[in-house]
């Protein structure tokens, strides 16, 4: 019985896998599919992942100054992650 049992609890994540259910993205999956849309905005200069102040996963846009016009622009949440707007200034490259 117990093999049975075990047999079971190894075959059902392949059985939903050949169902055509699939894991929900990551965080990383869907920061890259909207960075280069996000970084095309003015003020936009970073795009990156943080945690909220409840210490869920986010996504952190940088703006390079306090710009109320693009943060309207910028969407609450991304696929089911909040958007955090952080002004980190401009960014050089060295």
């Amino acid at each position: 019985m117990k093999y049975w049992l075990l047999l079971l609890c190894l075959l059902l994540p392949i059985v939903s896998f050949c169902k055509g259910e699939t894991m929900s993205p990551s965080i990383q999956e869907i920061k890259k599919r909207h960075e280069n849309q996000l970084l095309t905005l003015p003020s936009v200069v970073s795009v990156g992942i943080g945690r909220d102040k409840d210490g869920n996963p986010a996504i952190i846009v940088g703006l390079d100054g306090s710009n109320p016009e693009i943060e309207a622009q910028l969407p609450g949440s991304l696929e089911n992650y909040p958007v955090l707007v952080e002004v980190v200034g401009p960014i050089k490259a060295q």
